[in-house]
């Protein structure tokens, strides 16, 4: 049938039954529909008839008929069509009283500007579950970097994250694939960033700008998988950094020397991906929340044979 997706199961809801994950990710589909659909054995779990109060496992497969058509597709709320609800519903991989934390797909912009008229902010209506109030952006993440965004769930919260934010109390971890090897396995990058039009570039009146980096595994001297961790906050800090020190992000297409390389083995994107933040800094407790690699990473270790285990 054309349409029909098959979705796993994410460790944040092991453990849901499957009427309230429905609930969650398809907020249009009734009660009654759903039952109609499980037992004209539409919907499976890991291809096998399913009821509605069945406890889902992380990792399981739930075969998703196509829902575009249903006729109980409400009418717009908030300004957000029933697909864009399922959709950001679907980005998030934590969420307690306090935060919700999405894992952005590469090429969704954060904010609104202009000819971006689809992004996180205009979908944060969706995210209020059991709260009165939408969740609120407290930093951000270029269009084309993938991984974690962090959102407060009220005002209080969005004003604490916001302050271990800027005053860099939060540790967040990135992944980044680059064209060529550093010559160090770990170091330091300390070279300060002016912002120029659209780019920060290395220059003695720009700001300080700090990346630690550690290489975590590389094909010869020709890509190299480099974990990065900002301890500055600096527009485009990672991406001009690894240009600065002649290894730029693959896909990168704004530093990428004088001219971006293309690889037709590999996809046309950017390879950045914030992939794990460390939130002990802010709770009473060890908390550290990680962010699946996106298929454009999988695909290209598995072409390149890079190791790396999540």
């Amino acid at each position: 049938m054309s349409g029909v997706e098959l979705i796993k199961v994410k460790a944040v809801d092991d453990g849901m039954r499957l009427n309230r994950w429905f609930l969650k990710y398809y907020p249009q589909l009734s009660l009654g529909r759903l039952q109609k659909l499980l037992r004209t054995k539409q919907v499976k779990v890991d291809g096998k008839r399913a009821e509605t109060s069945l406890k889902l496992a992380a990792g399981q497969e739930v075969r998703v008929p196509p829902l575009q058509d249903e006729k109980t597709l409400p009418e717009k709320r908030d300004g957000l069509s029933a697909a864009d609800e399922a959709f950001i519903r679907s980005l998030v991989i934590y969420k307690d009283d306090n935060i919700i934390v999405l894992n952005k797909p590469s090429g969704l912009a954060v904010q609104g500007g202009t000819n971006t008229m689809r992004h996180v902010d205009g979908m944060l209506p969706a995210l209020k579950f059991e709260k009165e109030e939408a969740p609120k952006l407290v930093h951000r993440i270029d269009k084309d970097t993938s991984g974690i965004l962090v959102l407060a769930r009220d005002r209080k919260n969005a004003e604490l994250l916001t302050k271990a934010f800027r005053e860099r109390d939060l540790h967040k971890t990135y992944l980044a694939l680059v064209r060529g090897c550093p010559k160090q396995d770990c170091g330091q990058i300390k070279a300060p960033l002016e912002k120029i039009g659209e780019k920060s570039a290395v220059t003695e009146e720009g700001k300080k700008a700090i990346t630690d980096y550690r290489v975590l595994d590389s094909v010869g001297d020709k890509f190299a998988l480099v974990e990065a961790m900002p301890l500055t906050g600096r527009t485009h800090q990672i991406r001009a950094h690894m240009e600065y020190i002649g290894c730029p992000i693959v896909g990168d297409d704004r530093y990428f020397g004088a001219e971006r390389e293309r690889f037709a083995n590999l996809a046309n994107k950017l390879f950045l991906h914030a992939y794990k933040i460390d939130l002990s800094g802010i709770y009473n407790k060890r908390l550290e929340i990680k962010s699946g690699l996106p298929e454009h990473f999988k695909q290209a270790f598995a072409t390149l044979g890079i190791e790396f285990k999540e």
